[in-house]
């Protein structure tokens, strides 16, 4: 109980220094007088969205929100498979939907005995036309763009047995390639594997979303590619981003940021970076990494023909991520305010980035005491939110209900209740 109470002590101390009384403090964070009397006499424990709504009402500077009982878990790192260099993919199609997929070492199949996986011959290994290598190149690299058009509208568990097919189909076709188109199949084909990672990771898989990613770093490495690796850091930094784990995330991200790393890959490195410093109070830190992210994501032309790493999907989108930040750092009406004028700049085909935003859009006018507001917004996302399915959105939307849930004598809240309820029940992994 100790945290509990060092926090409810610094609470009333800096409460008192900037002359408010609990009413005072209430209206500002919209939390009940009551419960935060039980929080100051350490007699309840802060959640993170009040530490962060208190921190910033009294210009605490992150120090309430380092009080604030964190989620300290560490994202554990994939081991390579054994003998990862002649691992075999395993994947059944099933029509119920449970489709499965798993890679395996070949000693392990052998153990397991050849004659029990029943298995359909795909092709030899005899040596393709350079013709042929380079269009299986070219066509891929189109499918690819449509994949990713297709995720936005898609549930990802639908996709990812033929991406899965696809980046194994690359993969094995640059064996036989000439060393040029080679090198183009390996890094096309790491561009799929790390599109399937975040798939996976929008299924609620975290440990196969990292596995992917270091699929995607080895293919890249293997094409000439070395600087994917930086990006494999951003992409972890955001397993732990969703954890609430503020050091990792900082941590990772940084590591990202070396001179030698594309300048793309560092500014999405610098936007982590700030996301990090948004979950641990820490705004003026928060604002540095957004403004090198801005520098950094200058429109470039070095990804050349290759497909572009990061979100296609956002005309400007350090500002989207300054609103996402700003409601972590318990400023949820000027977050409000700037997710209300990106989002309506995006794309009305790009329904899960309109869900993702839309979400955290709902609550922050939410948390900013706007609850009829937020409702509304609320019960227009729910179609998408259930056509897109992501683990990663239903965080927020089961923030969002908590949130809600503090109103129970709304009539906007109770009508809306019952269809929240049924869409948290089918994307919840």
């Amino acid at each position: 109980m100790r945290q509990p109470i060092q926090f409810g002590q610094e609470l009333r101390r800096l409460r008192i220094a900037s002359n408010l009384t609990l009413t005072d403090l209430a209206n500002r964070v919209h939390y009940s007088k009551g419960q935060l009397s039980k929080v100051e006499r350490g007699l309840k424990v802060p959640s993170r969205d009040l530490a962060r709504l208190c921190d910033a009402a009294l210009n605490a500077g992150g120090a309430l929100v380092k009080l604030a009982p964190a989620m300290q878990t560490k994202v554990a790192e994939v081991r390579a498979t054994e003998g990862a260099d002649e691992e075999v993919w395993l994947m059944q199609l099933s029509a119920d939907g449970q489709s499965w997929f798993q890679p395996m070492g070949r000693r392990q199949v052998l153990a397991a005995g050849v004659a029990s996986i029943a298995g359909v011959s795909i092709g030899g290994t005899e040596t393709g036309s350079k013709a042929g290598s380079e269009e299986l190149l070219r066509v891929s690299r189109s499918l690819f763009d449509q994949y990713r058009l297709l995720g936005q509208v898609a549930n990802p568990a639908i996709m990812l047995p033929a991406l899965i097919s696809q980046t194994h189909m690359l993969r094995e076709a640059a064996v036989t390639a000439d060393s040029v188109t080679r090198q183009g199949l390996l890094k096309l084909g790491s561009r799929y594997a790390e599109y399937v990672g975040w798939l996976v990771q929008e299924t609620g898989n975290e440990q196969g979303a990292l596995w992917w990613t270091r699929r995607a770093v080895e293919l890249a490495a293997a094409g000439g590619e070395r600087h994917l690796a930086a990006y494999a850091l951003v992409r972890r930094a955001l397993v732990t981003l969703y954890r609430e784990d503020a050091a990792q995330t900082i941590g990772l991200a940084q590591q990202a940021q070396e001179e030698q790393v594309p300048p793309r890959i560092r500014g999405l490195a610098a936007q982590r970076e700030a996301q990090g410093h948004a979950i641990n109070g820490d705004y003026d830190a928060c604002m540095r990494g957004l403004d090198r992210a801005r520098t950094l994501l200058t429109p470039r032309l070095e990804d050349g023909d290759g497909p572009v790493i990061g979100t296609t999907n956002l005309s400007d989108p350090v500002a989207m991520i300054t609103g996402w930040c700003l409601h972590d750092l318990g400023r949820p009406r000027e977050a409000a305010e700037i997710l209300d004028r990106e989002l309506a700049r995006v794309a009305s085909q790009a329904v899960r980035t309109k869900v993702r935003y839309g979400v955290r859009r709902a609550l922050a006018y939410a948390v900013a005491g706007d609850v009829d507001h937020a409702c509304t917004l609320t019960r227009d996302l729910l179609g998408g939110v259930i056509t897109v399915s992501s683990a990663t959105i239903a965080a927020d939307l089961r923030s969002l209900a908590r949130v809600l849930g503090r109103h129970p004598r709304n009539a906007q809240v109770r009508d809306l209740s019952p269809e929240l309820s049924t869409a948290l029940r089918i994307v919840t992994p």
